[in-house]
């Protein structure tokens, strides 16, 4: 299985951003999580850039979590504390990006696909798409307050205890009447709806756009300590055994140590 890329091209005003590893489901290798970070770095540079749309490669999955591999390697709480920040780091340039962003979701956007779908000003999806945060079924870690606070700003907190709690995966039709998506748009109109939507970004005042995305992010600054609930469950024995079972296509066995 490929390492995947995530890829930029500039064209005029408008970025692209894709997740490319579709036989992954766009699963991010941390050297993707690097090259979007640099990605982010490029468009923070180019004045004369005003848009930039988000999407995965293969039309099946906007971006599946993140590869599990990476996790084989951890062995105690400091592993889980300096991924948290070293992902933080980069979350964060995506969400500081001045000029709008616009995620378009078809298929899987799951764990950090989520997360990332929820970083965007826009996100528009194909009604088959699917949102979720199963990590509890699954790998037994956690997410970050700001994570956290992000996702509970747009979807409700009850929902977010929701999503982690019973490790729902939520349809597109209930995340639009939420308002968490703008639109529900049909596979074969969505790339004539994305070009409409960036054609109205670029028609927009570009200093009302900074104006606003640099005010929402004041409201959402400081973030919360939470380095002793990722020291909590990355440091555990049942992160340890939620890795090993998801390799091993098994079900964990959770004892809460």
């Amino acid at each position: 299985m490929s390492a995947g890329a995530v890829t930029l091209a500039v064209d005029g005003p408008v970025a692209r951003i894709v997740f490319d590893r579709p036989e992954a489901r766009n699963a991010m290798t941390w050297e993707m999580y690097e090259e979007l970070g640099a990605a982010c770095d490029t468009i923070a540079a180019n004045r004369d850039i005003r848009c930039a749309v988000l999407r995965g490669a293969g039309g099946k999955a906007f971006v599946a979590g993140t590869d599990i591999a990476r996790f084989t390697a951890f062995e105690g709480a400091e592993d889980g504390l300096r991924y948290e920040r070293e992902m933080e780091a980069i979350l964060a340039k995506l969400a500081d990006l001045s000029v709008p962003t616009l995620a378009v979701v078809e298929g899987w956007a799951v764990g950090g696909g989520l997360a990332l779908s929820a970083l965007c000003d826009v996100r528009i999806a194909t009604p088959e798409a699917r949102f979720g945060l199963p990590i509890a079924r699954t790998l037994g870690n956690c997410i970050s307050i700001a994570n956290i606070a992000r996702l509970s700003a747009l979807l409700g907190p009850a929902r977010v205890q929701r999503l982690i709690v019973l490790a729902e995966m939520l349809t597109a039709d209930e995340l639009h009447r939420s308002g968490f998506l703008a639109e529900l748009v049909a596979p074969e109109a969505l790339e004539g709806r994305v070009e409409e939507i960036i054609g109205t970004i670029l028609s927009h005042a570009p200093l009302t756009m900074r104006a606003i995305k640099t005010g929402m992010a004041r409201l959402a600054a400081p973030m919360p300590e939470d380095s002793d609930l990722v020291a909590l469950c990355y440091g555990s024995r049942d992160f340890r055994e939620g890795v090993s079972a998801f390799i091993g296509k098994a079900k964990p066995h959770w004892t809460g140590e």
